[in-house]
């Protein structure tokens, strides 16, 4: 397999499959980008998250929340590895994190693999699009029920393949998408 990094957290409001997805097998969205499943808040401004703009731990979340009165009943928290390889639409190539931002991942001790996206960043920094749900792209490749790729291998052959192209622009990262226990 791929090698994978640790690049941390983030708590989301998932949204049921929107009417406009036409995309039977698909229940809900569990995109690492908010354009459809929104992250628990607009949390840049707050300063807080690490160098690959998630956070090192959910506690970081929970202070956010707290100290800005910010609701997290109804999300469901996330734990992201990215590829560490981006694709640029020509060639893969590495990238790292924002160096002026601490990084410190404390991975989950218990986490439920849901499946593989495939996203956008496109200014670099923060994740752009999630083209499997924004750009209606499950409709023609095969995701499992949270509109994620089952395997790496789909998500890479994906890419590879141009499956990509013709939606947001790149370059495109590779992320395995898992589930923790919020409490």
């Amino acid at each position: 397999m791929a090698h994978m990094i640790s690049v941390g957290y983030m708590a989301k409001f998932v949204c049921k499959k929107p009417d406009w997805l036409d995309a039977p097998q698909v229940n809900d969205i569990y995109s690492v980008s908010g354009c459809v499943s929104e992250n628990f808040a607009d949390y840049i401004k707050y300063w807080k998250h690490n160098g690959y703009w998630f956070f090192d731990s959910p506690d970081i979340m929970k202070n956010i929340a707290k100290e800005n009165l910010i609701q997290l009943e109804g999300t469901l928290l996330f734990y992201y590895e990215a590829y560490e390889m981006e694709f640029d639409g020509e060639s893969w190539r590495p990238y790292a994190p924002e160096p002026s931002f601490p990084t410190d991942v404390v991975p989950p001790s218990r986490r439920q693999l849901e499946g593989f996206d495939v996203v956008t960043f496109q200014a670099g920094t923060s994740p752009g699009c999630s083209p499997l749900s924004c750009n209606s792209l499950a409709k023609d490749l095969r995701t499992n029920g949270h509109c994620l790729f089952a395997s790496f291998d789909e998500a890479e052959t994906s890419i590879k393949n141009g499956e990509f192209v013709k939606c947001e622009p790149g370059p495109y990262r590779i992320f395995s998408v898992h589930s923790v226990d919020w409490h």
